[in-house]
């Protein structure tokens, strides 16, 4: 079965792939390295660089069975300084690749959303049904949701959106403007440096480890159940920012004061995913907070420090 994986460079997309391969998938990777980084690329991937936004990656998906669509510029503080190009690629980009998709009658493409898309709701925890995009970020990945909608209805193109919340684990990109949180402390720590909080820390977020998101991603493939749906793709708990960095600081046993820098206001205060609509169809993330930050932290020991 042949695979094709867009952003394949980047944090989530690499670690999919490899998780493919080990499952005996063929997979075919496409990847602008914009924001993801060639390095991070698995042996076993037929790797080409090309932008989704270009026609040339049509010829790409000639015999693929299913697509996984993660390319997006997918930094909230980059989007917000030039909505104009997150536009073209999230939302023109996505549109290109479900007419490929399309064109050669794949039998499925699972997309990336974002637990973004919840940052104006009130109700915590979020349920499908609670979306209130307003950053341009939120908005455009709310956008590639209107646009699987319409592929469904004119071409009867079967698709999975998942909204991912705050994934974790190795690979995890710290060359960001402003990097997650979990490999941002934990590099700073190892190098002696006060790693930065943007606001007092008391924004709660809900962390999922990428490994079950990958037990989800192969239930898109496998199970029926998931096919024109959207999904949270969370813990369903969510943990303060000072909480996760006391956690890798007693994991480390490094006790450095962090600093406290402006707060972020475009960012909402806390999230929290409701996964029943997962946990319904089998699907329960394992990894508990304190083993997905040692092998965090094993792997920035290894690969990055």
């Amino acid at each position: 079965m042949k695979i094709l994986v867009t952003g394949v460079a980047g944090f989530i997309g690499s670690n999919l792939a490899e998780y493919l391969i080990s499952k005996n998938f063929q997979v075919i990777g496409v990847d602008n390295l914009s924001y993801g980084v060639a390095e991070q690329i698995p042996k076993g991937v037929k790797f080409h660089n090309v932008d989704i936004r270009d026609k040339e990656v049509f010829n790409l998906f000639k015999n693929v069975d299913y697509v996984f669509h993660l390319a997006a510029k997918n930094s909230i503080i980059d989007c917000e300084n030039d909505p104009d190009e997150t536009h073209d690629i999230n939302v023109n980009g996505t549109r290109n690749i479900f007419e490929a998709s399309t064109l050669h009658q794949v039998k499925k493409v699972i997309y990336a959303e974002s637990s973004a898309v919840y940052e104006g709701s009130k109700n915590l925890p979020s349920t499908e049904s609670d979306a209130s995009p307003q950053s341009v970020y939120a908005k455009s990945k709310m956008e590639t949701n209107l646009i699987a909608k319409e592929y469904l209805k004119k071409s009867n193109l079967i698709t999975t959106g998942l909204r991912y919340f705050n994934v974790y684990g190795p690979r995890q990109d710290y060359r960001r403007t402003i990097p997650p949180v979990f490999s941002a402390f934990i590099i700073k720590l190892l190098k002696g440096e006060r790693p930065t909080i943007f606001g007092d820390g008391s924004k709660r977020r809900d962390f999922v480890y990428v490994d079950d998101v990958n037990d989800f991603h192969l239930m898109c493939i496998d199970n029926e159940k998931t096919d024109n749906q959207i999904f949270n793709i969370g813990s369903g708990k969510n943990y303060s920012i000072n909480e996760i960095y006391k956690n890798i600081s007693h994991i480390l046993d490094i006790k450095v004061e962090p600093i406290f820098a402006e707060n972020l206001e475009f960012e909402a205060q806390q999230n929290l995913a409701n996964i029943d609509q997962a946990n319904k169809i089998g699907w329960h993330p394992k990894t508990t907070l304190s083993e997905g930050l040692k092998k965090s932290i094993d792997y920035i020991r290894i690969n990055v420090i």
